[in-house]
């Protein structure tokens, strides 16, 4: 098995904390996000991974190297494959064609889920879902009695679905992915300017691939702030013991669940509930709940709810909802 994850996108929904990395590389609960989607993809294949494919800009060496580890970690073998040009979905994937070959996942890096199934690896093709009260945000599938995959429809304004694409694809063969991506470029197949992956899905399915669908238990988005800040909320309550044996507090509250990382110092303070806080970060007579605060950073006499606070920032002060990035001081 092979996941292919294309990442290349710039976050602009998540500035300011995508200016100094990659979205995907946003911890949460203590973990950056594709890091957590990979362990969550090799819990439900049967098939052993043997490469993960990442598709990034031009993020630089250290953010490669990070990638590279979270394939070892798997024990995959990572690579790593550019996307140049925002061209779509389509074009994005088939940046990584040296790689689509055998069994492949697919999944963009901006999602989580959570899943009681085994990836039934026989069939042509499975696109995972999850029910939405407002379907007429997503692309949506519709299926027949034998949940097999009949229309795709790409934010329906009349109610036709309520089983959205969450953005996590399984191929039996990753070649005749291949060939109908390579195929949407050769002919200039785009709307609006960019190449998508339905279209290819729908030219699979008319030439007789069947695709069924993976209902996942929970769908959790990592597009922006707000919805990061949930997902560290949900991540918490289903993972546990995420206090660093190396805290060092004094005369503090931790309200579980938590994340605390390593060599963390509080003071006088009440954390939590559904807090994540970095390596190395000092917080003093400050109470932070529902918040995501990343390493070597320094806050005192804060009141934080529904906040994101980069890493190697200082902050002092009583605003209540934050998004603050990296470097950055204010009192």
């Amino acid at each position: 098995m092979k996941i292919i994850i294309p990442m290349a996108g710039m976050g602009k929904r998540m500035r300011p904390h995508t200016l100094t990395i990659p979205k995907p590389l946003i911890p949460v609960a203590g973990k950056p996000i594709v890091q957590r989607l990979v362990e969550d993809i090799s819990l439900v294949c049967s098939e052993t991974i043997e490469e993960i494919a990442f598709i990034i800009g031009d993020f630089g060496k250290e953010t490669e190297a990070q990638l590279l580890k979270i394939a070892e970690n798997v024990g995959a073998k990572g690579k790593i494959y550019y996307q140049n040009e925002p061209l779509g979905t389509a074009h994005a994937i088939l940046c990584a064609k040296e790689s689509l070959g055998g069994k492949v996942t697919v999944a963009f890096a901006d999602t989580l889920f959570r899943a009681d199934f085994k990836l039934d690896e026989s069939q042509d093709g499975i696109i995972w879902v999850h029910k939405v009260e407002n379907p007429s945000a997503f692309g949506v599938v519709k299926t027949n009695e034998k949940n097999i995959i009949t229309d795709f429809i790409e934010k329906p304004k009349e109610f036709v679905s309520d089983l959205a694409i969450i953005g996590i694809y399984y191929f039996k063969d990753g070649e005749n992915l291949k060939n109908e991506l390579q195929y949407l470029i050769d002919n200039n197949i785009e709307k609006g300017g960019e190449f998508q992956l339905t279209d290819a899905l729908e030219n699979m399915k008319v030439k007789g691939i069947q695709f069924s669908t993976g209902k996942v238990d929970e769908w959790l988005d990592c597009g922006n702030k707000d919805a990061t800040v949930y997902t560290n909320q949900r991540v918490l309550e289903f993972t546990k013991n995420l206090v660093s044996k190396t805290l060092i507090n004094r005369s503090s509250i931790i309200v579980e669940p938590c994340f605390i990382g390593e060599n963390v110092v509080l003071e006088n303070s009440i954390i939590g509930p559904h807090v994540s806080v970095g390596h190395n970060t000092t917080i003093k007579s400050s109470v932070i709940t529902n918040s995501i605060i990343q390493t070597n950073t320094q806050i005192t006499h804060a009141n934080i709810d529904n906040s994101m606070i980069g890493n190697f920032v200082e902050y002092q002060g009583s605003k209540s909802d934050l998004s603050i990035g990296d470097y950055t001081t204010l009192s």
